[in-house]
């Protein structure tokens, strides 16, 4: 049998745990796997002592084009997640100017991509007050799910939703089998703690970290799950920061509600603390909590109450991330080429089946996004070869983001990514961008249900 492409001698980290397998790559998809394939290719490359995962599915990136692009770009952000073994992203609709609220700007941002981005990708639609006429349109249309904040956005032309608009929005996404993905934060408590705060005079970063107390985290969750089983609407609540809010969602899903929910690396790696000795680079919201929460929040990915993490990427010009106002700074962690080594770095309490499955399988099943996620027959050949027993220490030279603001930047890492193969073609390998996917990145479609 003749290959396009074998990947030989790899650890390839499946479902069920980790083999010593060979993958052929027939055009873009997994043709076999087994031990010491036979046949030829016209492509072999030598995994011997490297763990093969499924390349990394990261949903939930701020890239900010079309509009401002000089805060980050498909090209650059797209760069840094394949450094990072990353293989596909879904964008949010915001802070994209214009933000993705019809099918007009839901045509740029695809239009954007497909001629920057060296990963495939996948898009979020908005949900706001604005546009409820329009959310039939784009759910047609291939949005992967639609996006709403509960508290103030950051950005005027994506106003946040209050509860009758994201209601009723609930009402309409409903009918079209995807999830509603909401930023938890209450808009009332967090408003007036801030005046209260800045009347004061106040404005360090603790005073920052008090504007944004777990409970108003916890009470906008809460309030999302009850609309959500209301309207029959699926729910997913990102960046979830507490244990807490992680155990809202767990218990509701036990109850029949089609809702879950996603953490990032930064309130898995990062606390309160960090933010007071790094700065803005590690300024965010919700914001970084304690020690201990971010210790609880390992246990939940370990025990599977998290589906997945999901970076969060938010970058701003150096520009905006500098000042004496810690309200005033932009908020935002740059970090979508960091997301696979912190989970790395926590093994062996979290196996490496495990990791497989949070940065890549569970989000293509919650997202029913067909051929992606696993390796298997079938598949994208979408995959992340990493060096596991490596460690290194993060440069700000070895990122390849736009501003490489990282908080990350100096801690050490364990598990190294050496290779990144979207479809299989290699587009990253030891540090370089070397190519872009066979046929240029594609708009990934989820499976509707309905």
């Amino acid at each position: 049998m003749a290959w396009d492409l074998i990947n030989r001698g790899g650890k390839v980290v499946l479902p069920d745990g980790v083999r010593d397998l060979d993958i052929a790559v027939e055009g873009d998809t997994i043709a076999e796997l087994g031990p010491s394939l036979s046949g030829s290719a016209k492509e072999e490359i030598d995994a011997t002592g490297l763990h093969v995962f499924p390349g990394v599915i990261d949903p939930h990136v701020h890239f900010n084009e079309p509009g401002r692009t000089d805060w980050e770009g498909f090209a650059t952000g797209s760069a840094a997640l394949a450094a990072g073994g990353g293989t596909c992203f879904f964008d949010m609709p915001l802070n994209s100017s214009p933000p993705t609220l019809d099918l007009a700007s839901f045509d740029l941002k695809r239009e954007a991509a497909e001629a920057s981005s060296i990963t495939d990708f996948a898009l979020w639609g908005g949900l706001t007050p604005r546009n409820p006429d329009q959310l039939r349109y784009l759910a047609d249309h291939g949005a992967v799910g639609f996006k709403a904040f509960m508290c103030n956005s950051g950005i005027a032309d994506f106003p946040r939703a209050d509860d009758l608009s994201l209601h009723r929005g609930m009402q309409i996404v409903a009918h079209s089998g995807l999830p509603v993905a909401v930023h938890a934060e209450s808009q009332e408590i967090t408003t007036e703690l801030t005046r209260e705060i800045r009347e004061r005079g106040a404005h360090a970063w603790e005073d920052y970290l008090a504007s944004r107390p777990l409970f108003a985290e916890l009470e906008a969750i809460q309030r999302a799950i009850f609309l959500a089983r209301d309207t029959g609407c699926g729910l997913h609540v990102v960046h979830v920061t507490h244990s807490r809010g992680v155990e809202l969602v767990y218990h509701a899903a036990e109850l029949g509600a089609d809702v879950t929910c996603e953490t990032c690396p930064h309130y898995l790696a990062l606390t309160g603390d960090d933010l007071i000795r790094i700065g803005a680079p590690a300024k965010c919201s919700p914001p970084l909590r304690r020690a201990e929460d971010s210790a609880a929040l390992w246990y939940d990915l370990i025990n599977g109450k998290i589906r997945f993490v999901g970076s969060d990427h938010s970058p701003a010009p150096a520009s905006m991330k500098t000042g004496d106002d810690a309200f005033a700074i932009w908020g935002g962690v740059a970090g979508v080429q960091s997301t696979l080594s912190i989970l790395l770095s926590h093994s062996p309490t979290l196996p490496l089946e495990q990791v497989a499955k949070l940065t890549s399988t569970n989000v293509a099943d919650r997202f029913n996004i067909p051929n992606k996620g696993r390796i298997g027959r079938g598949f994208d050949a979408d995959l992340a070869i990493v060096d596991f027993n490596a460690r290194y220490t993060l440069r700000r030279e070895d990122l390849l983001d736009r501003h490489k603001l990282s908080p990350y930047v100096g801690r050490e890492f364990r598990g190294k990514v050496r290779r990144t193969m979207v479809r299989g073609t290699t587009i990253f390998l030891d540090g370089n961008i070397v190519g872009r996917p066979r046929g240029g990145a594609r708009l990934i479609k989820p499976a509707r249900k309905n």
